[in-house]
């Protein structure tokens, strides 16, 4: 009986260890690729955002947030757009990235009580442009990356430091 609960034991362990093998690739070797893709030291914390509306009414942004390569959902937030009525993502942009990073921090559990790392913006130049303005008018220096999309409005790379870098679309990173 002993050897056989140490024979349990071990392929329990083996299975174990290969699932969380596996799920660190898709975590946080994800985000070393980024890291690595971008030349930033390293990434912990990632604050993606995005505008959505219909039709110019009912703005609303997004904020997901990714910790470690993993989501961290109880942080996510959405923001009703307050400031602005119409169809303009870089003014709804503006206003998210103020609202989020002037908002003050009910403690260590806020999800406003740490900066990212990176902020990852739906969008290419215009959306990353729209961010480093918000950041410097703020005196704020964090790396800001802008997806852009093909045609098809699927990503095909990242737009980091006035340079759009491709991105391989089988990779960790670009899941």
């Amino acid at each position: 009986l002993v050897e056989l609960a140490a024979q349990n034991a071990s392929l329990v362990l083996t299975k174990d260890s290969e699932r969380i093998t596996r799920e660190e690739a898709k975590t946080i070797g994800a985000v070393g690729e980024i890291s690595k893709l971008l030349d930033i030291p390293s990434i912990a914390r990632i604050e993606a955002f995005d505008i959505s509306n219909m039709n110019g009414f009912e703005n609303v942004g997004s904020m997901i947030v990714y910790e470690n390569g993993k989501p961290k959902r109880n942080a996510y937030r959405k923001f009703k757009i307050k400031w602005f009525k119409g169809q303009d993502d870089y003014r709804c942009m503006e206003e998210v990235l103020t609202r989020r990073f002037t908002h003050e921090s009910n403690g260590e559990f806020d999800s406003f009580s740490r900066l990212p790392d990176l902020i990852l913006m739906d969008g290419g130049r215009g959306q990353v442009n729209i961010a480093l303005k918000v950041l410097e008018e703020l005196g704020i220096n964090i790396p800001v990356c802008g997806m852009v999309k093909d045609d098809h409005h699927r990503t095909r790379g990242l737009y980091y430091n006035n340079a759009e870098i491709p991105v391989d679309a089988g990779s960790e990173g670009f899941r």
